[in-house]
């Protein structure tokens, strides 16, 4: 019989040592050390071990191996770490859009047709396109997102559609809805969102362009994926608006207010820069 995980939601589900070791290599670790790692932690599995304390195993091991390696791995950790109430998790998102040349802009109240006022967390456009996004924060990373919410996405998009508005000196009218979580869709929800044209993206979907995905594409990690980094520390970078760790790479300044010594500032910054490839 397998050893059961047991869910931050409380499903069990069976343990899965090729999807830890595909996941380990996936964030950078060599065969060698994923091997090690898979090994070490299969001797230590019970019945019902968390998610959360096998991650931190997992975890544990690739920093004693190589930081930046550790830091890749905790991508989805360091997403939930931009809430609890998933502010940071929005700016986090206008950055996707950013690198790509678009203009952004969070936390907007648009009226729509019916005169109803609706906060639209990020406002996204370039002089082809303009597009309104709806981010879903999950303090449970293994939450899925129903239908509901696609649903009630579209009746706002299509209530805003109707009208003009100015954003960036220049006329913004929403052709394009995104709903983007760190969490999952469920299958009705994607199936929902193909059939209206809503754009979603999750952690794991669509396959070529999720969270994930992108965030190893583009080199957007989040400054919370930074092990040399305190919990503190983090959110004082994020409140200067330093949310990509590729910022701090181009403004090492950010670190002066914390008075570091030498050896430390050097230490977070060779972490930042092996983490982005550098």
């Amino acid at each position: 019989m397998s050893i059961q995980i047991k869910k931050q939601s409380g499903e069990t589900v069976p343990f899965n040592e090729k999807s830890l070791h595909r996941s380990l290599v996936n964030s950078g670790a060599t065969i060698e050390v994923a091997n090690q790692v898979c090994d070490t932690i299969t001797k230590e599995l019970y019945n019902g071990i968390s998610t959360k304390e096998l991650y931190q195993k997992a975890f544990d091991l690739l920093k004693k191996s190589k930081s930046s390696v550790a830091a890749r791995y905790s991508l989805k950790r360091a997403l939930q770490d931009l809430g609890p109430e998933g502010f940071f998790f929005e700016k986090w998102v206008a950055k996707i859009f950013e690198v790509q040349g678009y203009d952004t802009i969070t936390s907007q109240t648009l009226t729509g047709k019916s005169t109803i006022n609706h906060e639209i967390d990020v406002i996204i456009s370039n002089k082809n396109e303009d597009i309104i996004c709806e981010c879903k924060f999950r303090n449970d990373i293994d939450a899925k997102i129903s239908v509901t919410t696609p649903m009630y996405f579209l009746s706002r998009f299509i209530d805003v559609k109707e009208n003009d508005f100015t954003f960036f000196n220049r006329p913004f009218k929403p052709q394009k809805g995104y709903l983007i979580t760190n969490a999952f869709f469920t299958t009705d929800s994607i199936a929902f969102a193909e059939c209206y044209d809503i754009n979603l993206i999750s952690w794991n979907y669509p396959e070529d362009r999720s969270i994930k995905r992108l965030t190893d594409q583009q080199g957007l990690y989040p400054i919370t994926c930074l092990t040399t980094l305190t919990k503190e520390e983090e959110q004082i970078l994020l409140s200067k608006n330093c949310i990509l760790v590729r910022e701090l790479i181009k403004n090492p300044v950010l670190l002066d207010h914390f008075k570091f010594d030498k050896k430390r500032k050097e230490l977070i910054l060779k972490e930042a820069g092996e983490l982005l490839g550098f």
